[in-house]
């Protein structure tokens, strides 16, 4: 199952790509250069990813970063999503999704085969179950996988997600959902195909979620920028090690102001091994 596949990854290096393409994060002989952009995107992170396949467990592609600048933008993210793939790596679609039954049947679809195929995507669960199932009959295969936002890493995320409900804040009637939905996905390593995404930037409500769900895989935002710190994986990291912390900026624009050439990934790979370095430090 590609959840067992993620989570040997994952033991290797903890760390997940973000491939949230910014332009002004592109190195300036791209910037200067007379490609197209969609050419222009497509080998940023072709030279991202070449320079850090072997140290990563995964990457995850923000599309709203691809679909606001049009067709070629689009492009771009297709061609990415499929290189990382034929190179034999996890893919995450970061694309949110969660409407009524019909419309995420197409959304299911949309990034599960075809231009936009990848191997997980994150899941907004407020619209229930309806949402949600559709994406089941692809999880069946064994060869898919989602997320659902259970406490994200955003400062507002209180708003809803920390209201009360019948005694416990919202997001841990989500974190019960999570586990009741995946237990039917569970792979040889007792991991969910259906796992959660928990901000790093509430590092209790993180852990409490964590506890909640002991078959779910997580995917941790927060980290860095953000303002989500190493040492509150301490817990996670005394247990089974079923997550990945996602790092975007701090890793593909790390190049910025340094190496401005066709060297410039360098900057990405060395910034992930000291990502790497910074979580792994308080296993014991």
């Amino acid at each position: 199952m590609i959840i067992d596949k993620l989570y040997e990854e994952a033991l290797q290096s903890p760390v997940c790509v973000g491939l949230d393409f910014r332009f002004h994060l592109l190195p300036e002989y791209l910037i200067q250069s007379s490609l197209r952009l969609e050419e222009k995107i497509f080998t940023y992170n072709q030279h991202l990813i070449e320079a850090t396949k072997d140290i990563v467990a995964c990457y995850k592609l923000q599309i709203a970063c691809y679909e606001a600048l049009g067709i070629e933008g689009l492009r771009a993210y297709s061609r990415t999503v499929r290189y990382i793939r034929e190179n034999g790596k996890i893919v995450i679609g970061d694309v949110k999704r969660g409407d009524i039954q019909i419309t995420a049947e197409f959304y299911a679809q949309a990034h599960f085969s075809g231009d936009f195929e990848v191997d997980f995507v994150t899941m907004n669960p407020f619209l229930g179950e309806d949402s949600i199932s559709p994406y089941f009959k692809y999880l069946e295969t064994g060869e898919k996988g989602i997320f659902v936002l259970i406490h994200t890493s955003n400062k507002s995320a209180g708003d809803f997600q920390e209201l009360m409900v019948e005694g416990q804040p919202l997001y841990f009637k989500v974190a019960e959902k999570v586990k009741e939905w995946g237990a039917p996905f569970i792979g040889s390593n007792g991991l969910s195909l259906i796992g959660g995404v928990a901000g790093l930037t509430f590092p209790e409500d993180m852990v409490k979620i964590w506890e909640a769900c002991p078959h779910a895989f997580f995917l941790i935002p927060g980290y860095g920028m953000q303002g989500g710190k190493s040492i509150a994986l301490t817990p996670l990291l005394q247990q089974k090690k079923r997550f990945i912390i996602n790092s975007s900026r701090d890793i593909i624009g790390a190049h910025k102001g340094i190496k401005e050439h066709e060297g410039f990934a360098q900057c990405a790979r060395e910034s992930v091994l000291k990502m790497k370095e910074d979580i792994l430090k308080w296993q014991k």
